[in-house]
């Protein structure tokens, strides 16, 4: 199945390079997401992700951008398939 959804997350260095972030992105596996850079410390990445489940959907999303960026931090995700404590349980990793 296809999943689609948006995650924003809060960048470490608002000063990153956009390019070198999306170069990263695609790297990591996130080649399934449109990433938007128009806020200045954050990243929005617009998935259509296949999977069995929105679980394996979000958790593998999570983990791709991790890899990529892992100073990031998860602040939201749309549409709400889960909350952030059911989304930090799912990937094993605390707000």
């Amino acid at each position: 199945m296809n999943f689609e959804f948006r995650m924003i997350f809060k960048l470490g260095s608002a000063s990153a390079d956009p390019d070198t972030l999306v170069e990263r992105l695609g790297a990591a596996g996130c080649d399934d997401a449109v990433v938007g850079i128009g806020h200045p410390g954050r990243i929005a990445l617009d998935f259509a992700r296949d999977a069995c489940s929105v679980k394996e959907a979000l958790v593998t999303a999570i983990r791709d951008v991790k890899t990529a960026l892992p100073e990031a931090e998860l602040i939201e995700v749309t549409p709400e398939f889960a909350g952030f404590a059911d989304l930090s349980e799912l990937a094993r990793m605390s707000r």
